[in-house]
């Protein structure tokens, strides 16, 4: 029989009532659950919340901190000696009573130069951090490493950029005679006159509270770093004078109202900057993912699992041949395919769109990266139905072959979803079980200079989405040809 009338013919024998009804409430269901979420999220801000900084490539950033500021031409440097860096985290565990001196490990201090004071801006900075050494980072994602090491009285560091155009170099020194330069960007576009100066920041201070089966939520506190600097000099300044103010909100916390505002204070030629944030790219940020969106999927899987793996328990009771068994492989992953892409398809920018309108920052996701997530989760879909469809032909029962790919795709998608085992079991399972192709999903990217909960339940899979996307296809291909070989090569149904 040739290929298209057998295709045309399993089509017409799979669109029953009932399995139609079923992808069909599997549609309705993400759709419902994702607007439901979307709909139940709205801004607590007074007004509108503020949206989240992007920069000149759209990507979405953090940008807070303290800067004291002031102009600079097309060609020039600041130098400045940084005598110590201190800071303040707010109650921190075991006991949460106390407020402590210390840092975390990418607070910074430093100078930088700034296209304006717009948040998203582009920037490129030389600074000294909490526990990872001086570091010239430009533009969000871009970070090198200067020396180790950190900075006190007994062993400051000294601190140069240096503009000739659109290229700023970052240099260092132990004594201000001999300079060592740790690394030089190109930034596209710069003014003729862009701000320079000193700024302090400082993340939140992130640790983890276990809780179900060894499981972790984040818990986040106020942080302050301190910078003292002195030998301030800004050689190609276009004058005007200095000037202090913070980029991005500050001074809102009770530890910056009531006991130390950020701020700068000049006196005797000793500059101290206090600031709180962030420069660099988001992680989460507060911002909602595309993900959040989607939490109907596992729901939708269950009956896209149940559906095909008894469907092929029938056709193995049917003694088809395996050009049946490969036809209705076909159509149950087209089927299925299609049920995705009109969920996903539906779900992600209506939900966008909601929570945008209810005031709720909403992290950028490019068309590129929306069609990627939209196709992939129904390709995602597709598969794990041929994967139930090739179990419920291998073992000719569907109530075992749905135990089978539920233990095997749903179940570790709904565990690692929650906080409720711990982060390398989470991490292994969405490795090694083809719920690793759910990757496809993920928007957020993980930074080695951002500090975040990178776990699945938080958002972040350990393969990335084309890798993920392999597992799945290398499960089903070993369960189809193991299905496909227990059938006869000739059709012997003649229905």
């Amino acid at each position: 029989m040739p290929t298209t009338e057998l295709l045309r013919r399993e089509w017409t024998a799979f669109r029953r009532p009932a399995r139609l009804v079923a992808l069909t409430a599997a549609v309705l269901i993400v759709i419902a659950l994702g607007l439901l979420y979307a709909v139940g999220n709205r801004s607590s801000c007074d007004g509108p919340c503020p949206g989240v900084p992007t920069a000149d490539d759209g990507s979405a950033v953090s940008d807070a901190f303290w800067f004291r500021h002031r102009d600079l031409g097309e060609t020039g440097s600041i130098t400045v000696r940084l005598t110590s860096m201190t800071g303040t985290i707010t109650y921190p565990p075991p006991d949460h009573d106390e407020i402590v001196a210390g840092l975390v490990p990418w607070a910074k201090a430093g100078i930088i130069v700034k296209d304006g004071v717009r948040q998203g801006s582009r920037y490129a900075a030389l600074m000294a951090t909490g526990s990872h050494g001086v570091r010239f980072q430009h533009n969000y994602r871009h970070d090198v490493a200067g020396s180790t090491g950190g900075v006190t009285e007994q062993s400051p560091r000294w601190l140069r950029l240096t503009r000739a155009g659109d290229t700023i170099t970052g240099s260092e020194s132990a004594d201000g005679e001999r300079w060592n330069t740790v690394a030089t960007a190109t930034l596209d576009g710069l003014p003729a006159t862009v701000r320079v100066g000193l700024f302090a920041t400082s993340p939140g201070d992130l640790t983890l509270r276990e809780i179900g089966l060894g499981g972790a939520i984040e818990e986040v506190r106020f942080t302050q770093a301190v910078g003292v600097f002195d030998n301030v000099t800004v050689e190609g300044g276009a004058g005007g004078t200095w000037q202090s103010e913070s980029v991005g909100d500050m001074n809102h916390t009770d530890w910056e109202k009531f006991h130390n505002a950020s701020g700068a204070v000049e006196k005797d030629g000793v500059v101290t900057v206090s600031g709180t944030g962030d420069i660099g790219p988001v992680s989460d940020q507060g911002a909602r993912g595309v993900e959040n969106t989607l939490s109907g999927l596992v729901i939708a899987l269950i009956i896209v699992i149940v559906v095909a793996a008894r469907y092929g328990a029938r056709t193995a009771r049917d003694g088809s041949s395996r050009p049946v068994i490969a036809a209705r492989a076909a159509v149950v992953g087209a089927a299925t395919f299609v049920t995705g892409l009109v969920a996903a398809g539906v779900v992600l920018p209506l939900s966008t769109a909601i929570l945008k309108s209810n005031g709720v920052p909403v992290q950028p996701v490019s068309v590129l990266t929306t069609v990627r997530v939209v196709v992939g989760l129904a390709a995602v879909l597709g598969l794990c139905a041929v994967l139930a469809y090739a179990l419920g032909v291998w073992v000719r029962r569907g109530w075992a072959a749905v135990l089978i790919g539920l233990s095997l795709i749903a179940l570790p998608r709904a565990v690692t979803a929650l906080p409720l085992l711990p982060d390398p079991v989470s991490e292994w399972l969405m490795r090694i079980t083809p719920a690793a192709a759910f990757a496809v999903q993920q928007t957020m990217v993980e930074y080695p200079q951002v500090i975040a909960h990178y776990a699945p339940s938080a958002g972040y899979f350990p393969l990335p989405w084309w890798a993920g996307l392999l597992v799945l296809c290398a499960y089903t291909a070993v369960f189809a040809r193991v299905a496909v070989s227990r059938a006869p090569a000739a059709e012997t149904d003649w229905r």
